[in-house]
């Protein structure tokens, strides 16, 4: 068996020799580097996660916001908008007569609904 200082040799990797001791450091650095790349997916599945669910808050409170300032104002909006979390950027009447337009956001996230009473 080759030995150098007593110690047995491993394979012989170019440049030079591998000893005993120094098996198995590819493997820490293989998992290292795998556990830091499953954390950055996590982290982007978590932040694609959250704004999905605030796209889907924000529309369901520009939608409410809208249909309950129809026959009301502006107020009836800012007040159900905030039972659902979110905040009114805008509110105007129209395009149409009996029409209402709503903006809303919640965290970076804008939704926009329209909502009538016509017949």
């Amino acid at each position: 068996m080759n030995r150098i200082d007593g110690q047995r040799l491993g394979r012989v990797a170019a440049g030079g020799c591998v000893t005993d001791r120094e098996r198995g450091q590819a493997a820490v650095l293989v998992v290292a580097v795998a556990a830091v790349l499953l954390m950055t997916i996590a982290a982007a599945l978590v932040t694609m996660g959250r704004t999905s669910i605030d796209r889907t808050r924000a529309q369901t409170a520009a939608d409410a916001a809208a249909l309950a300032s129809v026959d009301g104002d502006r107020s009836a909006a800012v007040r159900l908008a905030a039972v659902h979390g979110a905040t009114v950027v805008a509110w105007e009447p129209g395009p149409g007569p009996h029409e209402v337009t709503v903006i809303v956001t919640i965290g970076a996230v804008r939704a926009v609904a329209r909502a009538s009473n016509a017949p």
